[in-house]
């Protein structure tokens, strides 16, 4: 409940109350609480259903609620190497290579360490920024990003 306060949300209550664990065990009784926690300002707020005939092959009813998207702008952009590409094998020879670059013959205190931990960070610093693309996310990005 700690959580919850500290997140604003309150349990929502569905709109066909009723028990959402059917257990195939005669000795059990449907008393498992499936509880859903959301904030009261939301649209959604006290509007989920239970849908008992979709429960198999989990003993668990699931809970189901329409999430709205607005039609607005989503955009994003992240570093990215596509894998198995000829990208990702360049990047992977660039960190083999400047590993080996790496003198560790005479490591004798806190500041050689240091100068060995500094050159691997760089080392994979500038192969991900030669070797990685900038990627962008826009509401478009899947094809099942549709009405």
């Amino acid at each position: 409940m700690s959580i919850t306060d500290s997140l604003d949300l309150k349990l929502a209550l569905s709109i066909n109350p009723g028990p959402t664990r059917f257990t195939d065990n005669q000795r059990d009784f449907n008393f498992v609480l499936n509880l859903m926690f959301m904030n009261p300002n939301n649209l959604g707020f006290n509007k989920h259903i239970l849908n008992p005939d979709i429960y198999l092959p989990s003993d668990h009813v699931p809970l189901i609620i329409e999430v709205g998207i607005k039609e607005e702008n989503i955009d994003y952009t992240f570093q990215a190497i596509k894998k198995d590409s000829k990208e990702e094998e360049a990047f992977i020879r660039d960190i083999i290579k400047g590993i080996r670059n790496i003198d560790t013959s005479e490591l004798k205190n806190q500041a050689d360490i240091q100068r060995c931990v500094i050159a691997l960070s760089t080392t994979f610093k500038d192969a991900w920024s030669i070797h990685s693309m900038t990627k962008r996310i826009t509401k478009h990005s899947k094809e099942w990003w549709n009405e």
